[in-house]
């Protein structure tokens, strides 16, 4: 018998005037032991699934048709009473970001205990010994001490380790893990993967895994659901829907995954995802607005050069300075970007990467070394007029485009916001047309400018802010993981987008990821960073043929296998 069963599963949303349909005829099947993928873009009823079988749709959302079976029990009609006993007691979940699924008032073993002696007939002390096996079992190090520790103490990862500590805290027959490595580093990311394919087999779990990283689905998945607008459109073993896709949502989405093993000109336009969507053609804007006057003086050698960068941040205060403690975020770190090229800075979470960038923008001051921009040292800057003037040759696309972006603003005023500020305009009227060319450009409208930021969606927003970043005219761009939370699909849209706008422009960039595949297709040059220190810079190609340094080689050999995904339909589909 199977553990979850889910026939013709519909849900819908009713609303005053209409009735959205979320999940339209799902039909799926999981073994004990087994791990299931189900894949596709935001909106594609992915998590609407994972919530209907644990009972935890948002109102007025409800399962309007189909029925769903743990174990041959039927779930999906139960009361809400029975429903929040079976949550955690036979149905674990795992959320994507541990952070707001941790209480941060209470420590890892209250939280732990608590689920525990809900679900357990365990009394305090006999609990709290199984919150410490969980913690040891997810791997975990020093579990008696850790255990004491509250959320905020620990890394990213180990946070994610809590949290399938906690979903297995009561040995559940079924674990719903909700995309739980989005944020995680590559390493991080293959211990996480590693942990939940191991605790599986050892323990006989059935997992469900929800996400839009075909490289967790080739790594611990054994079958497969593609979904695309609420509708299951392919389900099958997962080599055979890898290798040997039949939809063409399915080969859409394979085609549009950056490969880590060749560096190719441009991601495939993928017809059947953006048919409906934004347009792709390449356009040029060499005669206008972000043409017009870039008339910036070539630079005399490298556009931007970092020599013996430090950054340090008090860690314990005193008036003693004997006394004080540092840590030390970025150490002597030299590079330098020319002209044109993008140069790339990988490496995992903590290792200095968006530090150095903070410096490089005056949002930082260095403890020691020296920045030039253009010739100019920057770090001795204090004149306000040449501050500004630096300013507006360089700007910065941040990782998440919802909270870099004013909410209570229309999107015209956001985009027209840093042209008033460098006074690049001589009326109102050059600022709308202005704005309005901009969001021509990066495939909204300028119908688009009237709206509110939360009205786009996540690759909408960062369309948004490429138009932001390109109003002062800039010559610099700094990409601080500018892809890291979108679709596949989206992805390879805004990477397109910044290859063009580096094409038409001559923009010069400084890239900044933790994604290797992507960081091989946008990078001339790249830099391992590791603990504040630059491990190696070396031409792309060069670091994943033949990498010098031993933890480049650990980073590459910790890249999700891709050998799985049939690569015979690169072009449009």
């Amino acid at each position: 018998m199977s553990v979850l069963d889910i026939h013709d599963l519909k849900v819908e949303f009713p609303g005053r005037k209409s009735t959205f349909v979320a999940v339209e005829g799902v039909t799926l099947k999981l073994e004990a032991g087994k791990v299931l993928g189900v894949v596709g873009e935001s909106g594609a009823g992915k998590s609407t699934v994972g919530n209907a079988v644990i009972g935890l749709l948002q109102e007025p959302g409800r399962v309007a048709e189909g029925e769903i079976f743990l174990h041959g029990q039927r779930i999906d009609n139960l009361p809400d009473k029975e429903k929040r006993l079976m949550r955690g007691r036979r149905i674990g979940m795992i959320f994507q970001d541990p952070l707001t699924s941790l209480d941060p008032l209470q420590t890892v073993e209250s939280q732990l205990v608590e689920t525990i002696r809900t679900h357990m007939p365990f009394n305090a002390k006999e609990a709290r010994t199984r919150a410490i096996e969980l913690i040891d079992a997810v791997g975990i190090p020093d579990p008696a001490e850790r255990i004491k520790q509250y959320p905020h103490q620990f890394s990213g990862g180990m946070r994610q380790r809590v949290v399938i500590a906690l979903a297995l805290c009561a040995e559940p027959e079924l674990v719903i893990a909700d995309e739980p490595t989005t944020a995680l580093d590559v390493s991080i990311q293959a211990q996480i993967l590693e942990l939940m394919k191991k605790l599986c087999e050892e323990r006989n779990v059935a997992m469900l895994v929800i996400t839009h990283d075909m490289g967790v689905i080739a790594d611990i998945t054994d079958h497969v659901a593609v979904m695309y607008q609420g509708k299951l459109v392919e389900y099958g073993e997962t080599k055979q829907v890898l290798g040997a896709p039949n939809h063409p949502y399915t080969q859409s989405l394979i085609s549009a995954v950056p490969r880590p093993d060749v560096r190719i000109n441009r991601f495939p336009v993928v017809n059947y995802i953006e048919k409906a969507g934004v347009p792709t053609k390449h356009i040029d804007i060499s005669t206008h607005w972000l043409g017009q006057s870039r008339n910036y003086e070539k630079a005399n050698g490298a556009l931007l050069s970092i020599k013996d960068l430090e950054m340090r941040f008090e860690t314990h205060g005193s008036i003693i300075p004997s006394r004080r403690r540092y840590f030390h975020a970025v150490k002597k770190v030299s590079f330098d970007i020319q002209e044109g090229e993008t140069f790339g800075l990988v490496g995992e979470s903590g290792s200095g990467k968006s530090t150095i960038a903070r410096l490089v923008t005056g949002l930082y001051h260095p403890s020691g070394g020296s920045i030039l921009f253009a010739g100019q040292e920057l770090t001795s800057l204090k004149d306000r007029k040449q501050v500004l003037a630096m300013r507006r040759q360089m700007q910065m696309i941040f990782q998440d485009p919802f909270s870099s972006l004013n909410a209570r603003m229309r999107v015209r005023d956001i985009i027209a916001e840093p042209i008033k500020f460098h006074k690049l305009a001589s009326s109102n009227s050059e600022v709308h047309q202005i704005v309005a060319d901009l969001l021509d450009h990066v495939g909204l409208g300028a119908a688009a400018g009237q709206k509110f930021p939360h009205e786009f969606s996540g690759g909408q927003r960062q369309r948004i802010s490429i138009a932001r970043a390109l109003a002062t005219r800039p010559r610099f761009l700094i990409c601080d993981e500018p892809t890291s939370a979108l679709d596949v699909s989206i992805q390879a849209q805004i990477l397109n987008l910044l290859k063009d706008l580096q094409e038409e422009l001559g923009l010069t960039m400084l890239f900044i990821s933790h994604d290797l595949a992507v960081i091989r297709q946008m990078c001339n040059r790249i830099g391992v960073m590791r603990h504040g220190e630059l491990c190696e810079v070396s031409d792309c190609d060069a670091l994943f043929d033949t990498p010098q340094h031993d933890y480049t080689r650990q980073l590459l050999g910790l890249m999700p296998s891709l050998d799985l995904l049939s690569r015979d339909k690169l072009q449009a589909v």
